[in-house]
């Protein structure tokens, strides 16, 4: 049998109210119709990851935590990587910053696609996003897909949300950006 290796989508909130895994399941969705490869959702309420509580840094790749080394073999299972995350005042989520900044040479050289939502789409937490992805050096396809949410929809919070609907004039974006995931994927 031959292993195929997933793409991650990593759900980059964890907040007890969330929209989050819903946008994440619909972009998998949107993601599976565009790349023959699995799709995997990594949730990182399901990866709880203490702050700085490693005794060296990521980049010698020496874990002491089990949590870390359990880390390190999940993201080292992706062949690439949907970032799906709210903005949250112009940035994005410290869980997000948290997960990426635990390992280093698991990141490296592998493709990042990030997708965002939120009031004003995303563009801002995007754009920090993308500065920390390249500082990892991965390679981030261009286009980033940011879904706005309306108002009521965020003060809602109620975690209610139909992607399909709510988004549905993004799907557009989110093609073009799974078509440079997969260039990508395949050393283009």
């Amino acid at each position: 049998m031959i292993h195929v290796t997933p793409i991650l989508v990593i759900v980059g909130i964890m907040r007890p109210r969330r929209i989050s895994p819903l946008v994440a399941r619909w972009v998998a969705q949107i993601g599976r119709e565009a790349i023959v490869q699995p799709f995997e959702l990594v949730d990182l309420k399901d990866w709880p990851l203490p702050m700085d509580d490693e005794p060296a840094i990521p980049a010698q790749g020496v874990y002491a935590q089990a949590h870390t080394r359990a880390w390190s073999r999940k993201i080292s299972e992706g062949a690439g990587f949907v970032f799906v995350t709210p903005q949250y005042n112009w940035g994005y989520p410290a869980p997000l910053k948290n997960a990426l900044d635990h390992l280093h040479a698991e990141w490296m050289n592998k493709p990042a696609m990030i997708v965002t939502y939120g009031g004003h789409g995303g563009n801002k937490c995007a754009a920090q996003l993308r500065q920390v992805l390249d500082g990892l050096d991965m390679k981030t396809v261009p286009t980033m897909p940011g879904f706005m949410l309306a108002r009521e929809r965020i003060h809602a919070n109620d975690g209610v949300i139909d992607p399909a609907t709510d988004f549905a004039a993004y799907v557009p974006v989110l093609h073009q950006a799974f078509a440079e995931l997969a260039t990508a994927l395949t050393g283009g």
